[in-house]
């Protein structure tokens, strides 16, 4: 199809409004989703998001009880000891009782000696534990649901980027193969006009003069040929790189259906309300400002409890009698830390007054880059139309200089002038449309105003 009908429908549809309501896709938006599945760098960040989403995960898990399996084995002989006489005390009792009941029922014992390290003793417990205050862990939560919104608006910050890069990419590709339409028919004109001489030179009408300047005329134009054809391989490369596709992947360009009907009419304006560096600065701030109240209830106690089952006796015995049970809380708070607690607090502080400072000049740089996006794509929509005026005057003028050519009025080297200025507008028009779509990619990157979702 005629490449500059096709743009001709691009540059309406883009400028009549920045989206459109048709029930078929544009190519170039299926292109951008295909390159938001499947780019490499947009791979890694959402890694890099569910990285942080199990980091918030393991935050919640905080609340819930920590059961753990205990068990403790030890052997020991010597050590302090504990003399227990045991023999001393019971003895002459035992000898009274034998001798009252005429029997030696009641044998004689040794003194005893205790050591204070048990021999072959174990302890096997399961210990439940559960934290009831403690305000570091509300606060970590605080802070890891911050870090999983950040890696979000970083994933779409350059997704915004990367749409646009892939826009600028494809109108690039579109340009440089209209580039090259515009040469292959610059060069059959110059081809035909040559035919035309060499008729006119062997009728002995001709000047010789006027064949070799065809001849360069169709050597100049073929050099810009290959030019062109080394600017499309690379915009193609480059293109399909950030779809993550093979390098030599068809480019589809096909716009031949007329989407004007389904319009909708919208005015240029800024708003950089939506942008993800606003958000992510934001997010920022909210984490810093949560690390202050962290340090402001450093002095709140920390209270926990727990609940151990378990059964602990000598020589590996397990009985009734050696199993026990026990509860208990446990309570902590700092009383002196030499101030590093006000000072942390104050670090804190300043770390939320940068992170304001940040946010407030950020708004101020991409409301001026907006704006400067704004008044670009202004600038360059009265450039194309300008050059549109400027390539159909070239045409016309074109035209007559040839029919004058033919009727003996004109001079073969005045059609080349024309055939010159008219390949000039063309490449001028070329140049301005798709700078223009260029300008329409950034503006809309800059106020982040393209669907995502």
């Amino acid at each position: 199809m005629n490449l500059h009908h096709t743009l001709s429908i691009l540059i309406i549809t883009l400028v009549g409004s920045f989206r459109l309501a048709s029930a078929q896709e544009p190519q170039l938006d299926l292109y951008v989703k295909q390159g938001l599945d499947s780019n490499l760098v947009l791979i890694q960040k959402d890694l890099s998001l569910k990285r942080a989403m199990n980091g918030l995960e393991v935050a919640k898990s905080m609340y819930l009880p920590n059961i753990t399996f205990d068990l403790t084995y030890s052997h020991a002989d010597g050590g302090r000891s504990i003399d227990l006489p045991i023999g001393d005390m019971l003895n002459p009792v035992y000898t009274t009782l034998n001798q009252l009941t005429q029997s030696d029922n009641f044998p004689q014992i040794d003194n005893e000696q205790i050591t204070f390290l048990p021999k072959n003793y174990y302890d096997a417990k399961v210990r439940t534990s559960v934290p009831i205050i403690n305000t570091d862990i509300k606060h970590n939560k605080v802070v890891r649901e911050k870090m999983v919104e950040l890696s979000k608006t970083e994933t779409e910050l350059y997704k915004r980027e990367l749409v646009k890069d892939i826009k600028i990419a494809y109108f690039n590709y579109l340009s440089a193969v209209q580039a090259k339409e515009i040469y292959v028919n610059a060069l059959g004109l110059a081809k035909e006009g040559r035919r035309v001489n060499q008729k006119l030179l062997e009728a002995g009408k001709g000047l010789p003069a006027y064949v070799i300047r065809a001849d360069a005329e169709i050597a100049q134009h073929e050099s810009k040929i290959a030019e062109a054809d080394q600017q499309i391989k690379n915009a193609k490369y480059y293109f399909n790189s950030l779809l993550n596709r093979s390098e030599d992947a068809e480019i589809i360009y096909d716009l031949e259906k007329d989407r004007s009907g389904d319009l909708k009419t919208g005015e240029l304006s800024v708003d950089i309300e939506g942008r993800e560096e606003l958000k992510s600065l934001e997010g920022n701030i909210a984490i810093q400002e949560s690390l202050v109240e962290m340090s402001k209830q450093a002095f709140v106690p920390k209270v926990s409890a727990f609940l151990d089952l378990g059964s602990q006796a000598e020589g590996l015995r397990i009985s009734r009698h050696s199993q026990y049970f026990m509860v208990g809380a446990q309570m902590s708070f700092p009383i002196f830390q030499g101030n590093r607690n006000r000072l942390k607090i104050q670090e804190n502080e300043i770390a939320v007054a940068e992170a304001q400072n940040k946010l407030d000049q950020a708004k101020q740089q991409l409301g001026l880059s907006a704006a400067l996006a704004k008044n670009e794509l202004l600038a360059m929509q009265k450039n194309y139309e300008s050059s549109k005026v400027q390539m159909e005057a070239a045409s016309t003028y074109q035209r007559l200089i040839l029919r004058g050519f033919n009727e003996g009025v004109n001079t073969y080297i005045e059609t080349i002038d024309a055939r010159s200025q008219y390949t000039n507008s063309q490449m001028a028009n070329n140049i301005a449309a798709f700078k223009l779509l260029s300008a329409m990619a950034k503006l809309e990157r800059e106020n982040a105003s393209y669907p995502l979702k």
